[in-house]
This record gives C-alpha cells, structure tokens and sequence, in this order.
C-alpha cells in the first residue's frame, strides 16, 4: 500500500480551534479534506512512528499550553449524501449542518442534538446523546446508525455495523482500540419538516435554559462525569463553588459543571480549576468527581 505524506503546517496554534478557545501550538497540522485524505494522513503517521491526534470541532478536550508534539489532524472530511432514508456523513461533517440538510429532506432522527457542538466522529466517539425537551427521554446517536467505514491499525478500510462500536453511556470501544471512523450511515424516518423545526426549536430553547450563555464558545461542556443518580453539577454547586475562579477560569453561575474561560484562561487555570473543584467536591460530600474531558499535549 502506498503511503502518501499529506500536506503539512507547523507550529500552528491550536487555541482557535477549540470551544475553550485554549491551548498551544502543534509540531505539525494536517486538515484532510475527504476521508480518503483523512485515512492517508493517519497512515502516514503510523508509518512515521510520529504522535497524533484526530481534532474535529474542539469540544469536550483541553489542549495544554505547550502545545502538541506530533500531528495533529484536523478532520475537515465533511462530504454527505442522502440515499432515500439514508445519509451517509464524512467523520468530520458537522451535525448541525446534518439537521439542516435533513430537515430539508423531510427526514428525522438527528434533530435531537440540534446546537450540540460535535462532528460525525466526535458523535460516534462519545454515542453522542440529549435528553430531549420536555424530558421526554435520552436520544443517543447509536439509535440511527446503521453502518460505518472505519480504518483498522493495519491501515485497512472495513465496513461495521451499529453493534460493532459497543455503545454505552458517553462511550463506545473508539475509546479502547485504535480504529478511527471515516464515514457513517444513519437511517433516517420520514416526517413533516414542520413536526422535525418545532422538535429542533423545543430542543434548542430548552439547551439555552439549561447551559451557560456562550459556552460554546468559552467552555469545554460538562467537565466532569456524571454520578449515578447524583448530578456533578449539583454537588458543585451544594460545595459553594458557583462562581468560583483561577486566574481567567471560573466555575459557572449558572450551571455548575461549566468551567467558563471568562479572561484569556491559560491550561493551567482551567486544570488548577479542576483541581480544586474534586478537592473541595469530595470533602463537602465524600464524591470524588472525575474529567468527562480529553486533556491534549504538554501541560
């Protein structure tokens, strides 16, 4: 098999391409255009013995202020096409543009993650899920998968179905094995584009009631994984931490497993921030919270 080097930038900035708008520069940057761009890039990697990690819109990590030694590839394989009830989505197409689309063809099924920051193979990654307005019930995206293309370690292409990634709660076996998905299949159910716009809409409201305003743009997500029956956020809040704040990080007032980036916050301010909140979290209440979120390079 060929191997072929993609097109390289180095010592970029990672900061502009994270929600938390944090984190230093790469060795080296790549940004497949297509699957088949991105299957390359990760070949080459392997083959060079160089590290890497597979960035898409930025959300859910923390990048360390040092920056990232290797490659990092920026997966801009957005390419999507309808068959019928069936779109099949490049990793690196946005979700929101795939409610757009599908809603346009009259097609349900992703509406239930309208303004969750993710692309296809971050979705995949973390079985991306929402608990839809009004608390009717968690939607995950294994729901409508029905198959995948993944590259194997071996640098092979093979096609997987739903069963295959192992799906449970922020999780699937992408977190334990070394395969990457390059393009996924959702089977879609017919609906009036009405019903699927107020479904959006609902679901749009509610998220803006329930997360900080702007954490897209200034935060990460949640940060730390949820107990079982217990919410993060509540503990954090019950430990007197709204608020709370390390050079330009602070706790959110309004949902307490936010931490916001209010004032150019560095790495090491958001994971001091951290640090502190499972301290005083676990003394207050005897839970010892932990990170639902990637930490990236060199901290």
């Amino acid at each position: 098999m060929e191997i072929t080097q993609p097109r390289l930038q180095r010592d970029v900035p990672l900061a502009p391409f994270t929600t938390f708008g944090i984190g230093g520069p790469a060795d080296l940057l790549a940004t497949p255009q297509t699957a088949d761009e991105l299957a390359d890039a990760i070949r080459w990697a392997r083959a060079e013995g160089i590290d890497w990690f597979l960035l898409g819109l930025g959300a859910n990590i923390l990048v360390g202020d040092k920056g990232f030694r290797g490659l990092v590839i920026k997966n801009e394989a957005q390419h999507f096409a309808f068959d019928g009830t069936r779109l099949t989505a490049e990793s690196g197409a946005v979700v929101l543009d795939l409610i757009e689309h599908a809603t346009e063809h009259g097609l349900s099924g992703l509406e239930h993650y309208q303004d969750i920051p993710s692309t296809v193979g971050g979705a995949m990654w973390q079985n991306l899920h929402f608990l839809s307005y009004p608390h009717e019930r968690t939607h995950f995206i294994e729901e409508v998968t029905e198959s995948a293309r993944v590259l194997e370690p071996g640098g092979e292409v093979v096609e997987v179905d739903c069963d295959w990634f192992e799906f449970g709660y922020d999780d699937s076996r992408l977190h334990r094995t070394e395969e990457v998905v390059l393009d996924v299949t959702f089977a879609l159910e017919p609906q009036e584009r009405k019903e699927i716009q107020i479904r959006r809409d609902m679901n749009a409201r509610w998220r803006a009631e329930k997360h900080p305003p702007g954490a897209v743009h200034m935060s990460a997500g949640s940060i730390f994984q949820k107990l079982e029956g217990i919410g993060a956020g509540r503990l954090i809040d019950a430990a007197g931490l709204k608020g709370h704040r390390i050079g330009g990080a602070e706790v959110s007032d309004h949902h307490a497993n936010y931490i916001l980036n209010v004032d150019h916050a560095t790495a090491a301010d958001v994971r001091a921030l951290i640090e502190h909140v499972r301290d005083v979290v676990e003394a207050d209440s005897g839970h010892r919270l932990q990170p639902e979120i990637g930490l990236v390079g060199e901290f």
